[in-house]
Order: C-alpha cells, then structure tokens, then sequence
C-alpha cells in the first residue's frame, strides 16, 4: 500500500485534499450542541443597601445571604463582594451540566425565606436573582461627538434606551453598565443645625421622600 502512494503521488494528493475537505465539512456542519459544557453556571444575588458601607453590608446582607444560600441542591461554592456604595454581590457557581435555570430557581427559593431578616432599605430596593456565565460575551463603548454632553448624561442614556433592549435578546443572562452611576442627589447634613432644630436624620429623609412622589392625577372632566 505504501509503494502504491509512493509510485502515483497525484493519487496521494487527491486524497488528502479529499479528507481535508471532509474535514472542514465536518467542522462547519457539527452542531453546537455536541460540544461539552467545560463552563460551570452561576447564579449571582444582588442586594443594595443605600447609605451603607462594605461592612455595614458584609454583616447585615452579605452573612444573613450566605447562610440562607448555602447547601443549595448542586452547588460547589460561592463567593461574595460588599463594596462601600452599599452593593452586595454574591455569586453561586454550580457543577457542570447543572440546569441554570433550575439553579436560579433553588437560589431565589432560598433567598426568600430570610428576605424579611434583611434590612429595610434593602427589602426596597430589591434582591435581585439571575443567572449568568462566568465570563463577558460583548463589550459596547457608547461615546458621544458632542462635548457637552458628560458620562453621567451618557449613562442615563444607555441606561434607558439600550440597556433594556440587550436584556430582552434571548441567551443573555445578564447586562450591565461600567463607568459611571445613574443620576443622584447627595445631601450633607449639619450636625449643629439639626441639634439646634432638634431634627433628626430620618426626619430629613422621611422629608425628602414625600417630596419625591409621582401621583396619578384624576381624569380630566371628572370632578371628585
């Protein structure tokens, strides 16, 4: 057989090019669905505690999470961040070939039964359960030609208008925004002027809160 692809090289030729191209068939026609899952799923639990430092948040959100969360059916460890914004993020890998739906169902289940030992700040804001893949799918950079306009102003913007629109493709888990943070309003406090008006902090933001409400007006032409 060896002298055979010695004496006729054109034979040797025409049939390596045709396993070369079966190859390629093979590898263009294989189905995604028959490689492995070598990436372990995650579900991540995200909490925010306004006001709070990475501590404040370690102790009242992190530990009471962690505890609840822990021992889930297919879980292989976690891992957890509290930073000093008041955002808690806990993440929960699981073994490979675990159903990530199904594992977001078993956190979210468990995050519930302690929802009510969280603080009430917290319990407003929401704890929020997705799953996601360990690693980033797509970077976009949305820039602006106008110099008027600042990275706050291109935050909200995205925010509105693109942001949502990513998180409704079906496949993505999860979407977020880098850089910088939404519109807010921080108050500084005068310890003496609130001692010699005997006005509390709570009182400040209780005031502020009434102060940032959206009512439904009547219907117009209806008298009430």
């Amino acid at each position: 057989m060896f002298d055979t692809f010695i004496r006729r090289p054109v034979l040797s030729l025409v049939i390596s090019l045709f396993i070369v191209l079966l190859g390629l068939l093979a590898l263009f026609g294989l189905p995604v669905t028959q490689f492995p899952d070598i990436v372990p799923p995650s579900v991540t639990v995200t909490a925010k505690y306004t006001g709070a430092n990475a501590e404040v948040c370690a102790n009242a959100v992190a530990i009471p999470l962690e505890r609840a969360i822990n021992g889930v059916p297919g879980m292989t460890y976690m891992t957890s961040v509290s930073s000093n914004n008041g955002t808690t993020l806990i993440t929960i890998f699981f073994k490979v070939g675990t159903d990530p739906d199904q594992a977001a169902v078993n956190v979210q289940n468990r995050v519930s039964t302690i929802i009510d030992e969280l603080p009430e700040e917290v319990i407003k804001a929401g704890v929020t359960t997705e799953k996601e893949v360990n690693s980033m799918l797509l970077y976009l950079n949305v820039m602006s030609e106008d110099s008027t306009l600042d990275e706050n102003f291109i935050y909200n913007f995205a925010d509105i208008n693109v942001l949502k629109e990513l998180k409704r493709i079906d496949g993505v888990g999860f979407a977020e925004i880098m850089g910088a943070k939404e519109y807010a309003m921080r108050v500084w406090l005068q310890p003496d002027r609130m001692l010699a008006y005997n006005v509390s902090a709570d009182e400040v933001v209780q005031a502020i809160r009434r102060q940032n409400i959206e009512a439904a007006p009547v219907k117009q032409g209806e008298l009430r």
